[in-house]
């Protein structure tokens, strides 16, 4: 195994890149700002959860660094197929994005590493965009450049981090994706795929930086269009789904609770305003059924109307 990569350099630039995207949505918003609120865990480490509430275009937005370490509990290192009470490390980026707007997306992005020192380490993450109304052409954009920020680093990295956010972001028992994709990616570590561990993190890198370029487009595309209460209704009653995925199979949401993480921290995913309705289904011909029918793993770059 190659030596691990310094963590506290790792952790250094997680947290740069979280002061890069809460000044760059602070911009894009021009309303609010984002609160930090820095927390200690009890058994190692901490974190700096930054909110943003209320905004001009941002209704409620997390973004949150952390860096946690200690002995692993036992819920982890079962799942993990590791041992309990090792040392670990944990650091990463997470944010999710509820826009007030109904027709600019919910975005999510999440880039991580866990270490157990001179035993294991690997890199993982994604991003992915969850619309209530679904534009094709925007998601034709957003994975095309996605695949364009993948593309340096072999053409089976796109179609495979694609498949894998399908299969991921998948509420089995609404037989739908949550929104239209993305990337996802876990244990990244030198073998058949990425040669080095260099080059694992200049991906890694590459997709962090992509953020703001991804969201600021998409933003621009749809802040400035009109829409309607009924609109905004549909927007509420999709962000159930989002509630949803996150509460019965988000392994970030799951791994933070079992490891004794901030709570508040954890579910600041969560949308600060929810609707269910009973049986509720759209009625057929409208936007909000054609918006349904692209919940589904598509292949946008080949996508033609």
């Amino acid at each position: 195994m190659q030596s691990a990569p310094d963590i506290e350099k790792i952790a250094a630039w997680f947290q740069s890149l979280q002061q890069e995207i809460t000044q760059g949505l602070e911009l894009l918003d021009g309303k609010a700002s984002f609160q930090s609120d820095i927390w200690q865990r009890a058994e190692g480490g901490g974190g700096d959860t930054r909110v943003i509430e209320s905004g001009d275009i941002l209704e409620k937005g997390g973004v949150n660094f952390s860096h946690v370490y200690g002995p692993m509990p036992e819920k982890i290192a079962n799942r993990l197929q590791l041992t309990p009470g090792d040392t670990f490390h944990a650091t990463g980026i997470s944010l999710v994005i509820h826009p007030s707007h109904p027709l600019i997306p919910v975005i999510h992005m999440n880039l991580r590493f866990f270490l157990i020192p001179d035993t294991t380490y690997w890199f993982g993450g994604g991003i992915d965009v969850t619309p209530a109304y679904v534009f094709p052409e925007d998601a034709q954009w957003f994975h095309q450049y996605m695949a364009d920020v993948c593309a340096p680093f072999g053409d089976w990295v796109y179609p495979e981090y694609k498949q894998a956010c399908d299969r991921y972001f998948y509420l089995k028992h609404r037989d739908e994706t949550r929104g239209i994709g993305g990337l996802f990616f876990d244990f990244l570590k030198p073998g058949e795929r990425f040669q080095s561990l260099a080059e694992i993190w200049a991906f890694v890198q590459a997709v962090g930086k992509a953020f703001l370029s991804v969201y600021s487009e998409l933003i621009s595309r749809h802040r400035s269009a009109p829409f309607s209460e009924a609109q905004k209704e549909f927007q509420l009653w999709r962000r159930g789904r989002y509630v949803e995925f996150n509460l019965l199979y988000d392994k970030g949401t799951s791994f933070g609770l079992d490891t004794g993480g901030r709570t508040e921290s954890i579910l600041m995913s969560l949308p600060p305003v929810v609707e269910w309705k009973y049986n509720f289904i759209p009625e057929a011909g409208t936007a909000e059924a054609e918006s349904m029918q692209y919940l589904k793993a598509i292949d946008w770059l080949g996508y033609t109307q």
